[in-house]
């Protein structure tokens, strides 16, 4: 989500700054925003991501995705793969000290694998993910970083728009799953994930983390996960802990919390007692990947009741959320609590077509766009989304 993001950015910034001075520098807001750009907000610290996922969502729902906005996510790309945040002048070549992270990269792979027609620029991306996987098999937010959970599990999404096979991917002895299964958690301790081990190497369960690897293990991200019930959402401690049991347990973590009031809280200082809307959204894609689209109706009815206030304030990467958590969850995107969340999500960045109208006076395109609703309205389905290995 978007504050966490920036809070991980800027933290690599500090943390990485000594060691790896070459991409320690953030980079400059535009005075500015470009056409192709979702959302009015600064995207110093979240322009490809809240792009990726803008993108990602309208694939999902079958909207049409505009050239310009997809042009846009890829300029972003620097010459050796990756992408950084946000870059304000994509006609200049990446200065060595722009700082490019994992999350933008693998965001940016699955947004244009949905628009198709860079194929170059996606395998470039790939490339360069695999390029700065870590020893333990995982990645974290900045080159050279810890593994952290969710860099890990954005990575792992984009692997398997690309039909890779996630535990062939490693670095030396180790696959992107062993570097989740280090940060899962006993049943005794909830059965979730950690974003990280602190400086004791202590795991705290982190629901944010627990809700991005379950989704990972159970069918990559955004763009592929969908509701699939794959049995019972309990915890148990196994001998040999396989992927799929860390994400079913992962997913009885989740299941529990959400149980009392329906959302998840947020874990941000000072504000443990708020809804944490962002997270209880990707729980629901979680929950529903694990348990079927029953185990995540409670959260999804809390959000269609009081998201609407927050994804407004948020802009595009929220109404993505929502929109995925939606269609996942089982729920009509574009009738969520009274409200259109794919025209919502449109309307905040470049018009999709250019409408032009015959002599009758009707627009081709309105014809085109009928269609296009009657057909998201039967089943939610997803043309064209390939089966996945399963771990």
């Amino acid at each position: 989500m978007n504050v966490r993001r920036s809070a991980a950015v800027l933290a690599a910034t500090v943390v990485i700054g000594a060691a790896a001075p070459a991409v320690a520098a953030s980079p400059s807001p535009s005075p500015s925003l470009p056409s192709g750009l979702y959302g009015s907000g600064d995207p110093t610290y979240d322009g490809v991501w809240r792009q990726s996922y803008a993108l990602i969502a309208l694939h999902r729902v079958h909207a049409p995705l505009p050239a310009e906005a997809v042009d846009w996510l890829a300029g972003q790309q620097c010459a050796n793969g990756a992408f950084p945040a946000y870059r304000a002048n994509p006609a200049k070549a990446c200065d060595p000290k722009l700082m490019v992270d994992t999350n933008s990269t693998a965001a940016a792979v699955q947004a244009l694998s949905a628009a198709r027609g860079h194929a170059d620029a996606v395998t470039k991306a790939v490339s360069w993910l695999k390029s700065v996987q870590n020893k333990d098999g995982g990645w974290g937010f900045a080159p050279g970083g810890a593994s952290d959970a969710n860099s890990t599990s954005v990575v792992i999404g984009a692997l398997l728009t690309q039909d890779l096979s996630v535990p062939e991917v490693r670095s030396g002895t180790k696959s992107p799953y062993d570097a989740l299964l280090k940060l899962s958690l006993p049943c005794a301790d909830g059965g979730a994930f950690a974003y990280q081990p602190d400086k004791k190497g202590k795991l705290s369960a982190n629901a944010d983390a627990t809700a991005a690897a379950v989704v990972a293990v159970l069918g990559g991200g955004p763009l592929t996960a969908k509701a699939d019930v794959r049995g019972e959402i309990a915890c148990a401690d196994l001998p040999d802990l396989t992927p799929r049991q860390a994400a079913a347990n992962g997913a009885s973590y989740l299941a529990e919390s959400v149980a009392k009031d329906g959302y998840l809280k947020s874990a941000l200082p000072g504000a443990e007692d708020q809804p944490d809307y962002g997270n209880t959204a990707d729980a629901v894609v979680a929950l529903a990947g694990q348990g079927g689209t029953g185990a995540a109706r409670k959260p999804l009815a809390w959000l269609e009741r009081n998201s609407a206030k927050w994804a407004e304030q948020s802009g595009p990467a929220a109404y993505a959320q929502l929109i995925l958590a939606a269609e996942t969850g089982g729920a009509d995107p574009r009738d969520f609590g009274g409200k259109d969340l794919v025209e919502q999500l449109t309307e905040s960045g470049p018009t999709p077509v250019a409408a032009s109208k015959d002599d009758s006076g009707v627009s081709p395109w309105w014809i085109v766009g009928a269609g296009l609703a009657a057909g998201a309205g039967i089943g939610f389905l997803i043309s064209g989304r390939n089966k996945r290995k399963r771990p």
